[in-house]
């Protein structure tokens, strides 16, 4: 089950999202527990046939619902020890630009466009406390579209399982 791009409009949009039935909603919670689940047990599950259940994880990765599959990592024993959240405020109107500068930064893992204080909030994960402060000064403050950054040091994180 490769990601694939969703299809847009002419004018660049995405198209209207169409409605989840109850079948969709517990392939989505199934997927999201375990993303390696195999279509038989998915269709199992949801009481569906098996091509029924291709065609439907085929729809939602189409339509944008399921962006990818991936493994969740516990960021200090893969050597990722140190994670911050680092608020950005960026000149008006440049968020596609830092935004294509902030995918290629190493160890970051989560981009947002925010409104409040700040416009954008990154998360990061680094070997240490100098390869963060590396990232931070030199990388990072060196995007001439940021204006200012806030680090907020990380002391402790756990990904939440969905809800059910």
């Amino acid at each position: 089950m490769a990601s694939e791009q969703m299809a847009e409009s002419p004018d660049g949009a995405a198209p209207p999202p169409r409605p989840l039935d109850a079948i969709d909603q517990d392939i989505l919670h199934m997927l999201q527990t375990d993303g390696r689940a195999s279509i038989r047990s998915v269709a199992e599950r949801v009481h569906v046939s098996r091509a029924n259940a291709y065609a439907r994880i085929n729809r939602l990765i189409e339509d944008g619902v399921i962006r990818g599959f991936g493994a969740r990592v516990d960021h200090e024993r893969a050597g990722q020890g140190t994670s911050a959240y680092i608020t950005l405020k960026i000149v008006q109107n440049t968020w596609r630009t830092v935004r294509q500068q902030l995918r290629q930064l190493p160890g970051a893992s989560h981009i947002a466009l925010v409104g409040g204080d700040f416009d954008v909030l990154l998360l990061v994960h680094t070997p240490d406390n100098r390869a963060l402060r590396e990232l931070v000064l030199t990388r990072l403050q060196a995007i001439p579209e940021v204006l200012s950054t806030r680090t907020l040091l990380v002391f402790e994180e756990e990904d939440l399982e969905p809800q059910g």
